[in-house]
């Protein structure tokens, strides 16, 4: 019965809040709202310019690198295991492919913004 309870509780405060955000915002879109920038200043431009692909390399070396991250938070914990040069091992594995990595991106001249 007390998981029933909080049930309906739990959807009527849901329909609460869905009814009160449909019925409570005044939509009046004018000519400031519906163009493409709110800041304040004319468009000098197309909106719709391509973003650069170093821009994407350098999304996605950020990613790899916080993913890196993730994968050592662990370590010091995994030294307490029985065996902790398993463990090294592998933190040190990975820690070398991602730098050989990042090194051959660099070499490469992937991390330059000017050409």
């Amino acid at each position: 019965m007390n998981l029933m309870l909080m049930l309906i509780i739990a959807t009527l405060i849901s329909l609460i809040l869905m009814l009160v955000s449909f019925w409570l915002p005044h939509m009046l879109p004018d000519m400031e709202k519906l163009s493409p920038y709110e800041c304040g200043f004319d468009p000098l431009g197309s909106a719709r310019l391509p973003f650069s692909i170093r821009f994407f390399l350098v999304a996605i070396l950020f990613l790899l690198f916080d993913l890196e991250i993730a994968l050592l938070l662990p370590t010091p914990w995994a030294i307490n295991l029985s065996q902790p040069s398993t463990t090294m091992m592998w933190t040190s594995m990975i820690i070398m492919l991602l730098t050989a990595g990042l090194i051959y991106e660099w070499t490469q001249g992937g991390l330059d913004w000017a050409e």
